[in-house]
This record gives C-alpha cells, sequence and structure tokens, in this order.
C-alpha cells in the first residue's frame, strides 16, 4: 500500500494546521452577526468566561458566550462526527459514494423526530425530540444490521441494500405523518432541513461526549479498517476479525450520525464531501484520514453555519445549503466513477 506509507511524512502537520484553522474560524465566528464583535473581545469574554471573573461587557458576554459558541461547539462537533462516519462508511462498505445516511440512519432519526413533533412531545426544553430521533436511528440501525446478517452476512452488497430498503419504507412514513400532521406540518418540514439555531450547551455537552466516545473507537480499529479494504480473506490471515471489527465500526459510525441528527436535524453531504477532499491530501490510510477529516469536517460545517447565520440577509437552514453544495459534488463524483482499487487500497 504505496500511498499509505507516503502519507506518513506530513499528516501530523495538517492535523496542527487543521486544529489552528478550526480555532481561528470558531472565534471569527463567535464575532460575527447583527452585532459584530471584535476577535479581541471574543477572546477576552472566553477568557473571563474560563476564569470566572465578572464580565466588563455583560452584554457582549451574553452574546458571544450563551447565545453564538454553544451554536458554533454544536456545529462543529456535528461536522466532525458526520465527517468521521463518512470516513467509516465508505471504508467499510467500499463504496466511494457511503455516507452516514447510507444505512438508513437518517432516515429513522428523522421517522423518530417526526412521531415526536405529531403528537407534540416537546417536553424538557425539547430534549424529547432529539431522544425520539436518536431511537428512530438506533431502531433503523439494528434492522439493517438483522436484514443483512440473514442474507448471507455482514457483506457490504448486503449492508447497502437493506438499508435502501429500510430508508425507502422510512420515508414513506415520513410521507404519510406529514401527511396527517395538518397545522405541525410546517415545524416538521423545517427540522427535516437542518438546523443549529437555539443551540444550547447541553446540545454541544451530548453531542460531544457521543462523537467523541465513538471516535475513539473507530481510531482503535483505524488499522483494521485499512486492512479490510485488501478484502475480507486478506484481512483475516493478517490477524483481523472482519465480522467482529465490522459490526463494531457500523454500531460505533452509526451511534455519531444518529446523535448528530439528533441534535440538528438532517444535514446531508457532510460525510460525502470531507472524506474525498481529504483523501485526495492525506491518501488511503484511514489512521490519519479519520483525525483529519474530523478536523476538516468541523470547519466546513461551521463556515457553512455561519455563512447562513451572519452572512445571508435571511437565515437558510443548514441542510439546504449544504445540499446545494454537496449534489453538484455528488454527481462529479459518480461521473468520474471512482475504482476501489485508486481510492481505497492506494
Amino acid at each position: 500500500m504505496p500511498v499509505i506509507e507516503d502519507t506518513k511524512k506530513s499528516p501530523a502537520l495538517i492535523v496542527v494546521l487543521l486544529g489552528a484553522l478550526l480555532g481561528g474560524v470558531i472565534v471569527a465566528s463567535a464575532g460575527m452577526g447583527f452585532l459584530s464583535v471584535p476577535y479581541n473581545q471574543v477572546l477576552g469574554v472566553i477568557w473571563e468566561r474560563i476564569l470566572g471573573q465578572n464580565p466588563a461587557n455583560p452584554l457582549v458576554s451574553a452574546i458571544v458566550w450563551d447565545v453564538r459558541l454553544p451554536r458554533i461547539f454544536t456545529a462543529a462537533i456535528v461536522g466532525a462526527g458526520l465527517s468521521l462516519s463518512g470516513v467509516v462508511f465508505q471504508g467499510i462498505l467500499k463504496n466511494p459514494l457511503a455516507d452516514p445516511y447510507t444505512l438508513g440512519i437518517s432516515a429513522g432519526a428523522a421517522f423518530g423526530a417526526c412521531i415526536a413533533f405529531l403528537f407534540n412531545m416537546s417536553h424538557f426544553q425539547g430534549l424529547s425530540i432529539g431522544m425520539f430521533a436518536f431511537a428512530g436511528a438506533i431502531i433503523t440501525l439494528a434492522v439493517v444490521l438483522y436484514l443483512s446478517n440473514s442474507v448471507g452476512g455482514y457483506s457490504s452488497n448486503n449492508l447497502i441494500l437493506s438499508g435502501i430498503i429500510v430508508a425507502a419504507i422510512l420515508s414513506a412514513g415520513i410521507s404519510f405523518l406529514k401527511y396527517v400532521a395538518d397545522e405541525r406540518v410546517s415545524v416538521i418540514i423545517f427540522w427535516l432541513m437542518g438546523s443549529f439555531a437555539a443551540r444550547t450547551w447541553a446540545d454541544a455537552g451530548l453531542v460531544l461526549v457521543f462523537v467523541s466516545a465513538g471516535t475513539l473507537v473507530c481510531l482503535c480499529f483505524g488499522r483494521g479498517l485499512n486492512l479490510m479494504a485488501l478484502g475480507d480473506r486478506a484481512a483475516s490471515s493478517l490477524g483481523v476479525d472482519v465480522k467482529r471489527a465490522r459490526v463494531i465500526l457500523l454500531v460505533a459510525a452509526s451511534l455519531i450520525a444518529a446523535v448528530c441528527v439528533s441534535v440538528s436535524g438532517i444535514i446531508g453531504f457532510v460525510g460525502l464531501l470531507v472524506p474525498h477532499m481529504m483523501r485526495s491530501v492525506m491518501g488511503a490510510d484511514n489512521q490519519w484520514l479519520m483525525p483529519v477529516s474530523l478536523l476538516a469536517g468541523a470547519v466546513l460545517l461551521l463556515c457553512a453555519d455561519t455563512f447562513t447565520r451572519a452572512v445571508l440577509p435571511t437565515e437558510l437552514p443548514i441542510g439546504v445549503l449544504t445540499a446545494l453544495i454537496g449534489g453538484p459534488f455528488f454527481c462529479y463524483v459518480f461521473k468520474r466513477g471512482f475504482s476501489q482499487k485508486s481510492e481505497f487500497q492506494g
């Protein structure tokens, strides 16, 4: 795998640069909005809050710390989680067009959230919506794994076909729920388009815990993911328990995607765009591709959310913007026709 060997010369530097870029984008985004805040004041507010000091300017402190930063951190963490899931799904399924929603995870989350909206289950400051979305995504994953295993094992083709079948059924269910929702259909449609509006520190903390745990699991199986690109038989001969590794990675990546969707709504194409862009820079080594894609995804989605929040005259749902960007790129990837050999085996 020559590409993997060549890309081990500079990945640490790329990680450092992306980390610094992410920090700069966070500070810049916190200063942008209806009330512009100088960057030195943003840093001052963060420093005051960390030290527990009384704010020099309570209004600016409330805007930056209580309103903007929770949304900023939530967007960055969700972007990181979706991108990492994209790397894992593309590696497991050996499909350059796979993303966190290939197995119907987004459809399951959307169906769960639609049920919560339909019955007006907005208790606990809206946490029930996220809980229903998360439960829907997890149940969908369980059904997909059950169907895949019942027709000859967790092969790539079985997983993809099972995901398509389940997603189609759930999409029909979502359409039915929208039909019977009456006056609440607008709320359902807005959630389906994705948004980070009104996110809190509780949302950021929740998604951070799940994404961090899933990331650690995926990184531990980075070498196995590399070897699985050679084929199940070759990976097994090199000491990888392919079935066990595939299930663990699927569950971890799906849990990350599920919690991200439950917090932000449906945001597509991030898990497709970022792994491709980073693979062209890093090569096929998933042990480095995962952390690099994680940071790049955080930067990309944060920039997109900042553009919709602070640049456009009217805020556009973030899912719409990512679809407008990702759709043409998806067509480009499909037209180019990546081969498994060039993309996943180096």
